[in-house]
């Protein structure tokens, strides 16, 4: 072998390496950067190749359609949206396929008739004999302006927006949202796996921003989501991660977990994880993504919703689920409930704040609405962490509720490091309340009125623990900070709580095995059992 044929085989192999020379049939050369892009460019399907206008009048649905159609038959791509609006029916997701909106690309939910007709939003479809064991909207995925059902490796990715214009919210108001032609969703994925969506804003996104129900292996990262009703229900799904997004929905739930029976069987949704959002109702629609945050004045008929929430659907249950450095602002508390024979379990909720909070700030609820199929049992709730959370300006006259039902009771609780700011102001009067067991009514924060407590009302309980937690009010309160009825085995410890010699601290009915230590205003306390006690 010569030092001449050697150097050139060195420099090939060097010079292939650095993206310098391909030989690609026909005997010509070619860099692999340019080989690069040409396959980059053949796996893109560019939607205005395909006869979409993006003018925001032409019904771009068709030219849309046909590009993930033309993707998905090559074996996978991107469907790329450029700077354009594209009104649009409903878009029906293909596996192996991306959709891409560019910088200053639009999708448009177009507007369609009361009555609907052909070339409108694909027809509601039937979930017959499942539909009346969830709210109707749960029943219901093609009449989306995107949805897709079985498919797999698909992502939507940004940094363009959904506007949601043409749909309907699911409620009374026309058109609603079972008439044919109708569209009720921004996103809706039904059993699907591997599903990516980044990067996007969602504007008026109709019942639902997103609902992902069967959806395995689902990341949602870094969208902004400024809504009418939920931002994102995310329902008998495994793996999830949910982070850095913002979402906006002062009239329904902004993060929501749910385990409904839309499937046909129970199923939980687990391994999930939410970190670094905020969820918010306090601003009028539009005014987050356009940065201008303008918030309702304070006699607006809003509820201001906006929380993360666990349920109402919870026929599945909810396990193996962390929540962690997020923030609430001016809208409802944190709410995690098993009302349907659920199992709730192994939940770990950190690094919270919140601000201006229109109801409890924590509400934990252990029911038996039981909308399911007949004969499941009751559900359990237990093995919950909650810490490092800090409140201010908590606005209802009810505290924070931790309930469950006689006979079953919520277990192994943590409460720990824990910082609750309320207005205060509570009555004598509302001292001596006796809230309703309520076992089988919708669970809602609001459901039992004013609590007998400023601080926590805890009932049908075992296995307490409180540590460091403070509650302050702005104003003088004539209520007891905590009210435990039908407790076992809770120890509280560090606790520190404004002082009011008009009332007791802490009250205790048919408690037993009760400890609390080191806390002010009272004294250390160990009791066996309390049918009526006060500290």
């Amino acid at each position: 072998m010569t030092n001449k044929s050697t150097g050139r085989r060195t420099f090939l192999r060097s010079a292939t390496a650095a993206g310098a020379l391909v030989i690609i049939p026909g005997g010509l050369a070619t860099s692999s950067a340019d080989a690069k892009q040409a396959d980059a460019k053949k796996s893109l399907f560019d939607v205005t190749a395909f006869g979409a206008k993006g003018d925001g009048k032409t019904i771009d649905t068709p030219a849309v359609n046909k590009a993930i159609e033309a993707a998905a038959a090559a074996g996978g791509g991107t469907v790329d949206f450029p700077a354009g609006t594209y009104a649009c029916y409903s878009i029906r997701l293909k596996s192996h396929v991306a959709l891409r909106l560019s910088r200053g690309a639009t999708i448009l939910a177009a507007d369609c008739s009361a009555a609907g007709g052909p070339g409108n939003y694909d027809e509601a479809e039937s979930n017959k004999p499942w539909e009346d064991y969830q709210d109707y909207g749960h029943n219901h995925w093609h009449n989306s302006l995107i949805w897709g059902e079985g498919i797999e490796d698909v992502s939507i990715v940004g940094p363009g927006l959904i506007w949601g214009k043409g749909l309907s919210r699911g409620t009374r108001e026309l058109p609603r949202a079972e008439t044919a032609g109708v569209g009720n969703k921004s996103i809706a994925l039904k059993n699907c796996h591997d599903v990516l969506l980044r990067d996007f804003s969602i504007l008026h996104g109709g019942h639902f921003g997103i609902l992902a129900t069967g959806v395995d292996n689902l990341t949602i990262d870094n969208l902004k989501i400024d809504t009418n009703r939920d931002g994102m229900d995310i329902d008998c799904c495994i793996n999830v991660r949910v982070s850095n997004c913002t979402v906006n929905s002062p009239w329904d739930d902004g993060i929501c977990l749910k385990s409904s029976y839309a499937l046909g069987k129970s199923r939980a949704t687990e391994m999930v994880t939410i970190t670094n959002c905020l969820v918010t109702g306090d601003y009028e629609e539009g005014s987050v993504l356009d940065a201008t945050y303008k918030h309702f004045s304070p006699d607006a008929r809003v509820g201001r919703t906006g929380r993360i929430k666990f349920g109402t659907e919870s026929n599945g249950g909810f396990k193996n689920v962390a929540i962690t450095n997020c923030v609430f602002d001016g809208c409802r508390g944190l709410a995690l409930e098993s009302v349907d024979g659920a199992l709730l379990e192994d939940v770990a909720i950190s690094n919270i704040t919140m601000r201006d909070i229109f109801g409890p700030p924590i509400f934990l609820r252990l029911g038996s609405r039981m909308r399911g199929p007949e004969g499941v049992p009751v559900g359990t709730l237990r093995r919950v962490t909650i810490s490092n959370v800090v409140c201010s300006n908590a606005t209802s006259p009810a505290s924070s509720i931790i309930s469950g039902i006689p006979g079953h009771e919520i277990e192994d609780l943590k409460l720990r490091d824990i910082l609750i700011q309320h207005q205060g102001g509570g009555t004598k009067e509302q001292a001596a309340l006796q809230p309703e067991e309520k076992e089988n009514a919708y669970p809602e924060p609001t459901m039992f009125g004013p609590t007998p407590s400023h601080g926590f009302f805890i009932r049908h309980v075992k296995g307490l623990e409180v540590n460091g937690v403070r509650v302050m009010s702005q104003k003088q309160d004539a209520r007891p900070a905590f009210v435990l009825n039908g407790v076992q085995n809770a120890e509280f410890f560090q606790i520190k709580v404004p002082e009011n010699q008009a009332s007791p601290t802490v009250v205790l009915k048919d408690v037993k095995d009760f400890r609390i230590g080191r806390s002010d205003p009272v004294a250390d306390t160990q009791l066996k059992e309390a049918k009526e006690k006060e500290l």
